[in-house]
């Protein structure tokens, strides 16, 4: 059986289970279970701290797991990441009080307060920064005002807690962060075949959900004088179904479309004479 762990808690968890439940697999009925087994799929999910899913994957005792970005990074394992998910979105930057710190430069021969001490250390040497780090489990934001650190480094979303803290964000951000699927570095080479195989398996069916939560299917009707210009509307992914109907000079249309843009895209092809346009949504697919 292909073995994946999986976040038993935080942001992570739900959306994870909502997608591996959309792609067609069995997750667990209650909170407390560990571990289950999807024998049709021929899955086992081992439900884990999302900080230490990247050493279970980079260990080889388990295939492959999702996590965050920003967690693989700062565990330092020998893991990679092999297909961003497009949740639990995050930026890790720097903060301090205004008007201290400036740049990064600035923070050479400074104390940074952080709960990932492995980002900040590799971003700090990745560009050839001297300061020392202080490694906090959480509320690093009173660091600076207890005197422990002078600078912090923590995820930022809205800046609502710096601004509470009396802080604020400055440079560039450290990362950008996002559930990920992760698995052994260069797990791929040497991998039994039939592991492999069911990994690839998982794989399509997390971007096939991916697709479907990002498109939607538009069906319309058109005149053929105006397919030209409603085709160019709607390219579809290869190009879209066209059919004729039963009315003399009319055609069906089909077609995939960015849901972002559903809205707009109908308002342009009423314009053009295009009627009976309608939206259906995705629920899984394979490209």
């Amino acid at each position: 059986m292909l073995r994946i762990a999986v976040p038993n808690k935080g942001s992570l968890s739900g959306p994870a289970a909502e997608m591996l439940h959309e792609a067609g697999y069995q997750q667990r009925r209650e909170s407390k279970e560990l571990r289950i087994v999807d024998p049709e799929n021929e899955v086992e999910f081992f439900y884990l701290r999302p900080r230490d899913i990247a050493i279970y994957v980079s260990s080889g005792r388990l295939d492959i797991g999702i996590t965050g970005r920003d967690l693989l990074v700062d565990s330092g394992a020998d893991a990679e990441e092999i297909l961003a998910l497009g949740f639990a979105r995050s930026t890790f930057r720097y903060a301090t009080k205004p008007g201290t710190v400036h740049t990064l430069a600035d923070l050479n021969g400074r104390t940074v307060a952080t709960s990932y001490e492995g980002i900040v250390g590799k971003h700090l040497k990745d560009n050839g920064i001297d300061a020392s780090v202080v490694h906090l489990d959480g509320a690093v934001e009173t660091a600076i005002e207890l005197g422990v650190a002078e600078v912090i480094a923590d995820v930022v979303e809205t800046g609502t807690s710096l601004r509470n803290a009396g802080l604020e964000a400055f440079g560039d951000p450290i990362m950008k962060s996002e559930a990920v699927v992760i698995r052994r570095t260069n797990g791929a080479e040497g991998a039994d075949e039939n592991v492999e195989s069911k990994v690839q398996q998982f794989l399509r069916r997390l971007q096939g959900v991916l697709v479907a939560r990002t498109y939607v299917m538009m069906d319309y009707d058109c005149r053929v004088e105006q397919l030209e210009k409603a085709v160019a509307l709607t390219p579809g992914l290869e190009s879209p179904t066209v059919s004729p109907l039963h009315n003399e000079g009319w055609v069906a249309v089909r077609a995939m479309v960015p849901a972002k843009e559903a809205q707009r895209i109908m308002d342009d092809l009423y314009d053009i004479g295009a009627r009976a346009i309608l939206t259906t949504a995705i629920h899984a697919c394979r490209l």
